[in-house]
């Protein structure tokens, strides 16, 4: 695996964050980003804002889900406004998503990053690299 792997590297692309724990009812509101609470959007499944701004048509969420091995893992999906139908795009891994918010507002892709190491620096989830 490749040593200091940054935030725009197209090897980022290959990075997940992975919770310790699974999100419940009962410590989702410990998870907040930019003052956004989670919000259960399917059974297990848990959605938060990550970007979303009056003035912007991008958006994207955080996605906290299961995965087949049973770990939680950190996904992001882009938001698709379509007439006033409102959807969440294919999810992406962590890296990925915040790749693709990178290019659009590296500042706040920046923030996010932060967000996920301080759960990291708590011991409450890490970064692998997938393949």
């Amino acid at each position: 695996m490749e040593d200091n792997i940054k935030l725009g590297h197209p090897v980022f692309n290959k990075m997940l964050f992975v919770l310790e724990k699974p999100i419940t009812k009962k410590n989702h509101k410990y998870y907040k980003f930019d003052n956004e609470e989670m919000q259960e959007i399917a059974d297990g499944v848990w959605s938060m804002p990550a970007y979303m701004k009056e003035d912007d048509d991008y958006s994207l969420f955080f996605i906290f889900t299961k995965i087949e091995s049973g770990e939680t893992v950190v996904a992001f999906s882009e938001g698709q406004l379509d007439g006033t139908k409102f959807s969440l795009g294919t999810p992406m891994i962590s890296g990925e998503g915040l790749n693709h918010l990178k290019d659009h507002d590296e500042e706040t892709a920046g923030r996010i990053l932060h967000f996920l190491n301080q759960i990291s620096k708590a011991a409450e989830g890490n970064w692998r690299m997938v393949e």
